[in-house]
């Protein structure tokens, strides 16, 4: 059992899953007055900050501020403070570290919904964070 809930981490992707996640989250906070963090993991490696943005990247950004944008307007209109974050690397192992090192209460993840064939051999984000977190972990299918 967690205690108080003042700090919910969520990460976005932009499905509908997500966002699924990102509803129970809100909810979570009214009950608790909490904030949340989404977070949105671009799938590559962080560049030197001397190096140009790549194309790439730049598509990722912008695709990662159009969801943030959405995230808060959504946190905003249930009066929930919502801070954005965007980080780079492996996804699941990054929701960890960045709940852990920053002492978040609870991550709410969408579950992709893969059948249990495909998620046995490709696994899924949620997995990997609901095994390896040390924080709750609630998954929203």
């Amino acid at each position: 059992m967690i205690g108080k809930i003042s700090k919910i981490l969520v990460p976005l992707d932009g499905s509908s899953n997500s966002f699924r996640g990102l509803d129970m989250a809100i909810h979570m906070a009214r009950e608790n007055h909490a904030t949340i963090t989404g977070i949105y993991i671009l799938g590559i490696t962080k560049p030197r900050t001397n190096d140009p943005i790549t194309p790439v990247e730049k598509i990722l950004l912008e695709h990662a501020q159009k969801i943030m944008s959405k995230a808060k307007l959504k946190a905003a209109k249930k009066g929930i403070l919502f801070f954005d974050r965007v980080s780079y690397g492996d996804e699941g192992k990054r929701i960890v570290e960045i709940a852990d090192k920053n002492k978040f209460d609870l991550i709410v993840i969408g579950s992709r919904g893969m059948g249990a064939a495909k998620e046995m051999f490709l696994g899924s984000t949620s997995n990997y964070v609901l095994h390896k977190s040390k924080k709750p972990v609630l998954i929203a299918k």
